[in-house]
């Protein structure tokens, strides 16, 4: 299950294409349209390529909506697109009961040298990008509960470009990532590991998260696509005790333009970590490696077990 659709004409680049639309996490248009502009492009960044060239989607209920409020959503998603080098040339609006906005993007990936899935490694490390968080913000911000310096900074981390983390796992000799979206770090992990024929392991201790998180999930600000993704994942993950409820919901909770989760060869972590910090991604931690074992299974370790 690679993260775009990959074309490979007979000369030239690859071309992976992808299409991503979100509803409203967020109350500010412009931001919310960055922030679901920043989503789509993932895509391409995760399978090592650039958007190029993208198309808008958006479904509005023009009696709930103003056309003013309308052209700021678009706005933000101009700008990011423009952030990204890429164009937006068209798209497409229907009238929906429903807000949603997002982007159909293609991108240019290297004929050799990309990110694809299947290209990890047994003793690979596992590095993320972004902290884990953004559906349970997302809750908390529905219900008006996120502080102003909390929003600021859930918004600053949805809106940066993967852009950064890709050009830094390129550098490093990765070979091999997924973007932590829908599915949650650990729906995303099994993906990967399952696609390279790995098993993975990862330190619970070592995953990052925003910093306000835990206390909204221990009030049961979880999202159900959360807790839908913590059962997709039981067949196949083992949890050490130490391991409380409220880690495991975070580790499938659902993002919002995540980070990368990138596979990198040993010899290659120092140099990815030095390249992440000089790209300044919101996150840069080897949370664990993957191992020969049942491909797609997961080991969540803790200090604390035992």
């Amino acid at each position: 299950m690679e993260d775009a659709a990959l074309v490979r004409p007979e000369t030239g680049s690859a071309l992976a294409f992808s299409v991503d639309f979100i509803t409203p996490i967020v109350d500010d248009p412009e931001a919310y349209g960055a922030i679901a502009a920043a989503n789509a492009l993932s895509d391409i960044y995760a399978m090592g390529g650039d958007p190029q060239v993208a198309l808008a989607i958006c479904g509005f209920p023009e009696d709930r909506v103003p056309l003013e409020v309308l052209a700021r959503i678009f706005r933000g998603g101009h700008d990011k697109a423009e952030e990204a080098g890429c164009a937006i040339a068209g798209g497409h609006t229907v009238l929906d009961p429903e807000l949603k906005y997002g982007l159909c993007v293609i991108g240019g990936v290297p004929r050799e040298g990309g990110l694809a899935q299947t290209g990890a490694s047994p003793g690979d490390r596992l590095v993320l990008t972004k902290p884990l968080g953004f559906g349970i913000a997302a809750q908390a911000i529905k219900q008006q509960r996120l502080s102003g310096d909390d929003l600021e900074c859930t918004i600053a981390a949805m809106t940066t470009l993967n852009r950064g983390a890709k050009n830094a796992a390129l550098a490093a000799g990765a070979t091999a990532a997924t973007d932590v979206t829908g599915f949650g770090l650990l729906g995303h992990l099994r993906h990967l590991a399952a696609a390279s024929k790995l098993a993975a392991r990862v330190s619970v201790e070592a995953i990052p998260v925003l910093s306000f998180i835990r206390d909204f999930a221990r009030q049961g600000l979880v999202p159900a696509g959360s807790k839908r993704n913590l059962d997709y994942i039981a067949p196949c993950t083992r949890f050490a005790d130490g391991v409380s409820e409220v880690d495991r919901l975070i580790l499938a909770d659902a993002q919002t333009s995540g980070g990368l989760l990138i596979a990198v060869p040993p010899d290659g972590e120092s140099r990815l970590l030095e390249e992440l910090e000089r790209n300044d991604t919101p996150a840069r931690a080897v949370i664990g490696e993957l191992a020969p074992g049942e491909p797609g299974s997961i080991d969540v370790v803790s200090r604390s077990s035992g």
